[in-house]
């Protein structure tokens, strides 16, 4: 570890700064997620899904051991791998991963180079145990299975990273799914950056949708997807899988024509109010098979002469109404949140990695970092803070300050007296202590 030389502040030459203070850590709060971690089996469960191609024959620090470093590196916002030379000796990171010292930077890239499809398909696995872990705790009677891609930026001559028209950049250009009741991750699957957005979709949802369909089959499913979904093999699938849905479509001139006729341009009577209107109608493209449901939103602002109209087709029942209809559909707007959290908390979209198999992987253990991280805020954090954003979990409860005071076979860990949140920090520790998972 690097040490700076003592240096004195100008405004008070009493002040003395250094970083040679010995067995201190400043991010104590990990604790708490190791913690919640046994409680749940989240490190035993991707012990037995790792498989790796590991031909060392003599190692100081176990694949295990490795995964755990740089799933706890990502929670406490520690994304790039060259920041385990600094921690090395960390105390609190060094009894989370079970080592003398953590593995350095070069340890951590060979690491990622061990995997192969069928690792990544083990991550996949393991994942999916823990979810299903979590789904029967929360007896949850429905999933949401809310769809969307994201781009993720590369630099250099990566592998398979091209250009976006849409986004208007090279990179990549994630799939994603998550539970849009929980916010749960539910899958990613990393394509080269040209692929359109509904690119191999039946093919991401198909396991999903026939997993939950067998595991839980009295948990109601729904899919929710914007215009870039709207493709009938994907209509299909939900309902020969009896999955409800709403996609949003794309205009086009045969369904603005029917929205005019519900609703023409024409002078308002009263330009003060916006006017919104929801109606149902039957319609079938040249594309698809049968008629479907089809809702229509229109909406003239105050002041304004013409309506917008809005289409999404859907096989919910005649007991929800179309208004019912698009409201559950707007809510899919926190999906938005989700992926945000994902990139800019987890660093979902870091992929500074030459070799696209050794980014997925990367990807894949963010998605792992963020979801033992939303698991925890929404079993153990109290009433009103189940949302809590990953950044100010970190201020309050990660980033604490403590000094190791070794004591006969003791570690004592004491935590600042003047810990501004300390009150919530043990509040979560004895929530965690009394959860019970079967």
């Amino acid at each position: 570890m690097a040490t700076l030389p003592q240096i004195s502040l100008d405004f008070n030459r009493k002040i003395k700064l250094s970083n040679d203070g010995g067995s201190l850590s400043s991010d104590t709060g990990e604790f708490l997620f190791r913690e919640f971690d046994e409680k749940v089996g989240f490190s035993q469960t991707l012990t037995q899904h790792l498989i790796l191609n590991d031909e060392r024959r003599y190692y100081v620090h176990s694949n295990e051991q490795l995964l755990r470093q740089k799933i706890y590196q990502i929670i406490a916002g520690y994304s790039e791998d060259d920041a385990a030379d600094q921690l090395t000796d960390d105390p609190v990171f060094t009894q989370i991963v079970d080592t003398e010292a953590l593995a350095s930077q070069p340890s951590l890239s060979r690491f990622f180079r061990r995997f192969d499809p069928q690792s990544i398909e083990g991550l996949n696995d393991a994942n999916q145990d823990l979810l299903d872990r979590i789904h029967q705790y929360r007896e949850a009677e429905a999933l949401i299975f809310d769809l969307d891609s994201t781009h993720a930026d590369t630099y250099g001559n990566q592998e398979d990273a091209t250009y976006n028209s849409h986004y208007g950049t090279v990179g990549f250009h994630p799939m994603v799914a998550f539970d849009g009741m929980t916010g749960d991750f539910l899958k990613a699957q990393l394509r080269p950056g040209n692929v359109y957005t509904s690119n191999g979709v039946v093919d991401f949802v198909k396991p999903l949708v026939a997993y939950y369909n067998d595991k839980f089959p009295a948990t109601m499913l729904f899919l929710r997807g914007d215009s870039g979904f709207a493709v009938p093999a994907l209509y299909d699938l939900c309902e020969t899988e009896s999955v409800f849905y709403v996609i949003r479509l794309k205009s086009n001139p045969i369904l603005q024509s029917l929205a005019k006729e519900l609703h023409p341009n024409s002078t308002p009577p009263d330009v003060s109010k916006m006017e919104i209107y929801y109606e149902e109608i039957e319609y079938q493209a040249k594309s698809w098979t049968k008629p479907r449901k089809v809702i229509v939103q229109s909406v003239r602002p105050a002041g304004e002469l013409f309506f917008t109209h809005s289409f999404f087709v859907t096989n919910l029942m005649d007991a929800f109404s179309p208004k019912a209809i698009v409201r559950a559909y707007q809510k899919r707007g926190t999906m938005e949140n989700y992926i945000k959290e994902a990139k800019n908390g987890f660093n979902l979209d870091k992929m500074s990695s030459h070799s696209f198999q050794v980014n997925e992987v990367r990807m894949m253990l963010s998605l792992l970092a963020y979801n033992l991280t939303n698991w925890l805020r929404t079993l153990c954090f109290p009433e009103g803070q189940k949302t809590m954003q990953i950044q100010t979990i970190r201020t309050k409860i990660i980033k604490v300050a403590s000094k190791l005071v070794k004591s006969g076979r003791s570690l004592h860990f004491k935590l600042s007296s003047s810990f501004v949140y300390q009150e919530f920090f043990w509040q979560i520790l004895q929530r965690i202590q009394t959860l019970k998972l079967e």
